[in-house]
């Protein structure tokens, strides 16, 4: 009822005297309140822009320079040489527009127009100085002059308190690699792979490839990268994520967790609200451009690109390719509890519902008796299984009356919520519990989470919360710092009361949450049935392991001398040797995001260096530890190149990946390209289901979290001996050096 009245904002009735009107005073205060913050975001959004398009420059620098103009016209200096006389000989005389209000104008126009082609130099300048790279090859903690020289023109041109998206004009676009360098690198990634003859055979087809069709193919891509703002970033989002029409759900997704050791609450609905409460908080600066952004070494900025699409995002299925259906300011999200869906409104009287408030509505839905309707309960699992099928009976269930209403709601929803009837978290007495938390958050119970949102978040029964993620929107790290952010606003700015709720006071007016209504046919319902029996088949085959190392941790191999990144990737090139007694191509994601719309390129770990040390570490007898330590420095060495140079827009796989792409547009079909296609990482095949994936997390000094998965139907691999072989070759490389963990 509370509802039904906010809803009615005035009613009327006709009477013989006429139309007697009767206004809800309640309801048009709150109709003003949202006018006024839609006015205020606005406004905000603005400023923000200009501040963002003069940048490095500020509206007051323009105010100073026209002073500084104006100024000269009474000392008889003419700083235009010519040019404010020139304009304001155009200027016509009239009442209006007297001889000095003439030179005023002229004297504006010409100090507006000078003050843009300094923010155009300023930026091109900035755009050169980042596109040098040689301070990311220098050894750590030692930078020459010229290094030193340019950290400081960088920081100089960057201004003061810059804007989210302020750096976006002034990042270099992501550079084409030469084809000879390209095809060099990957013939030696993959000399370790190979036998002689299989080498040779490789090495002749590359240099056919290198001859022709090589040079046309990678005329298109240079023109491709002076055309568009990204040569790579575009197609990969295409071809590799939306064009996929395998399950995302395991395949493609991916989740963040919540802090290990600390749960500020264990009421769910308390935790739900505060969290969702600085989500909003994050998505109100996002939109507003108020991040600052991320910047290597605090100094050189990183794309903000794919931050745009975090919130009131959805992937839409198609029976060809699915598209990214983006809006903006949405009002609502959806609530996923106990087979239920609910709508519920993040606003009231023009502001975001207070964490005490979001509790209370969470509370109602979890109160809620309502049984599920047929088919609802496992709807969503029609987002876990094969796209094809859940894009044609979208088209055919979904797409009029309740049903389609209802899927409006989720799609266009700010993000998805589950409150999720299960307790999850990492629990020391119990040795599978982080394996289990990792499942959960990766797949659920392949119908409790809307697979296609941005990113679902999930608050558990215990007051542990995860997240699971769409992958085509963005990557890890661009999630990550929207965690980060949640988290810390979470713990130590909202706060619990003793009880565990949130703080505030509970506001009863608010309209109740909204139960999405559902008209699910039988036909529908065994279409459902499939697909969850389809994800159910992918998420039970998930053999997942993760634990938390804590012999040491990044201080230690730092005092090492080496990239903790290396360390770790030369441990689990040892790791796979004694797991299968063999090497195997390896891909570790590096990012590009120093250049315009720059996502992720390939690091193969694999190296020529990498296995020699290796099987030095294998040697038992015969080599020296001093002569193991210098393989490892020699593998940790190039490993660290390999990565520069993947982050510096010189790796080899995208580039590959987009040369295939240009030959199949033109229908030409390259032998080379095939064998590369096949055997290697151009996203167009599966990850081999007899490997396995590992994700690690460095945490501080003396801790790393590794979570490891594989497929049980594979005999090859099992995950928890995986681990244990990384836990062991951890502990033995740091055997090679005379180095202890120190005692916090």
């Amino acid at each position: 009822m509370a509802e039904a009245h906010q809803a009615v904002g005035f009613q009327f009735t006709v009477t013989p005297e006429g139309i007697d009107l009767h206004l809800s005073r309640e309801v048009l205060k709150h109709i003003y309140l949202s006018g006024v913050t839609s006015w205020r975001k606005r406004a905000i959004r603005l400023k923000n822009g200009i501040l963002t398009g003069v940048y490095p420059a500020s509206p007051s620098s323009w105010l100073i320079l026209v002073i500084a103009i104006m100024s000269t016209l009474y000392t008889r200096v003419d700083p235009s040489m010519g040019m404010i006389d020139s304009i304001k000989e155009t200027l016509p005389v009239s009442d209006y527009m007297t001889v000095q209000t003439q030179t005023v104008v002229s004297a504006i126009l010409f100090a507006t127009g000078l003050w843009f082609s300094l923010i155009l130099i300023l930026r091109y300048t900035l755009k050169a100085l980042l596109s040098y790279h040689g301070w990311i090859f220098e050894s750590h903690g030692k930078k020459s002059f010229s290094t030193k020289l340019w950290l400081n023109l960088v920081k100089m041109l960057s201004g003061q308190r810059p804007l989210l998206y302020s750096f976006q004009a002034s990042l270099p676009k992501l550079p084409v690699p030469r084809v000879e360098d390209t095809v060099r690198r990957y013939l030696e990634s993959v000399r370790p792979l190979l036998d002689d003859e299989a080498y040779k055979q490789m090495e002749t087809v590359a240099n056919e490839f290198e001859k022709d069709p090589a040079p046309k193919l990678q005329k298109y891509l240079i023109l491709k990268s002076w055309w568009s703002a990204n040569y790579v970033s575009d197609w990969w989002e295409q071809y590799i994520y939306l064009r996929s029409r395998g399950p995302i759900m395991v395949n493609s997704n991916f989740y963040t967790m919540d802090l290990l050791y600390i749960t500020p609450t264990h009421r769910q609905a308390a935790r739900a609200g505060n969290v969702v409460h600085a989500m909003l908080q994050y998505r109100r600066k996002l939109e507003r451009g108020e991040h600052a952004p991320m910047r290597a070494l605090g100094i050189v900025p990183m794309c903000s690109f794919q931050m745009e699409r975090m919130f009131n995002t959805c992937r839409i299925p198609g029976v060809e390719t699915d598209y990214l259906q983006h809006l903006k300011d949405r009002k609502h999200l959806v609530v996923y509890h106990r087979g239920r869906f609910f709508k519920v409104w993040l606003y009231y009287g023009g502001r975001h519902l207070f964490p005490s408030e979001l509790e209370t509505q969470f509370q109602r839905i979890l109160g809620d008796p309502t049984e599920p309707r047929p088919g609802e309960e496992r709807l969503a699992a029609l987002t876990a299984g094969d796209r094809v099928t859940w894009a044609r009976a979208r088209m055919k269930y979904f797409s009029q009356g309740v049903n389609k209403a209802s899927l409006d709601a989720i799609e266009t929803a700010a993000f998805f919520l589950t409150l999720d009837d299960e307790s999850h978290g990492y629990d020391p007495e119990n040795g599978r519990s982080l394996d289990m938390y990792a499942k959960s958050l990766l797949h659920g119970k392949c119908y409790d989470r809307w697979f296609d949102k941005s990113f679902t978040l999930i608050i558990y029964k215990n007051g542990k919360m995860g997240l699971n993620a769409e992958h085509s929107w963005g990557d890890s790290p661009i999630v990550g710092h929207m965690w980060e952010y949640v988290l810390a606003t979470d713990c130590f700015q909202l706060g619990y009361t003793e009880e565990g709720h949130c703080k505030g006071d509970t506001n009863k007016g608010l309209a109740l949450p909204t139960l999405l209504q559902w008209d699910i046919p039988s036909e529908c319902q065994e279409i459902i049935t499939r697909s969850y029996t389809l994800a159910k088949e992918i998420a039970d085959d998930v053999d997942f392991h993760s634990f938390l190392f804590d012999e040491f941790g990044k201080g230690l191999i730092k005092r090492c001398r080496t990239s903790p990144d290396a360390f770790i990737q030369l441990a689990l090139q040892l790791a796979q040797f004694r797991d299968k007694g063999k090497f195997c191509l390896t891909y570790e994601s590096s990012m590009t995001r120093m250049f315009k719309e720059g996502r992720t390129e390939t690091v193969r770990s694999c190296t020529c260096e990498s296995t020699a040390f290796v099987r030095a570490m294998e040697d038992e007898g015969k080599t020296q530890n001093t002569q193991r330590l210098e393989l490892f420095q020699k593998a940790a060495d190039k490993h660290q190149n390999m990565y520069r140079l993947a982050m510096t827009g010189s790796g080899i796989d995208r580039h590959l990946f987009c040369l295939y792409i240009v030959s199949k547009y033109l229908g030409i079909d390259s032998p080379f390209l095939k064998q590369v296609r096949d055997s290697s990482f151009l996203g167009l095949e599966d990850v081999a289901d007899d490997g396995y994936g590992v994700s690690y997390i460095i945490v501080g000094e003396n801790l790393i979290t590794f979570h490891i998965s594989s497929k049980f139907f594979s005999p090859e691999t099992d995950s928890y001996r995986f681990g244990q072989n990384i836990r062991q070759a951890m502990l033995d490389i740091k055997a090679l050096f005379n180095v202890e963990k120190k005692k916090p």
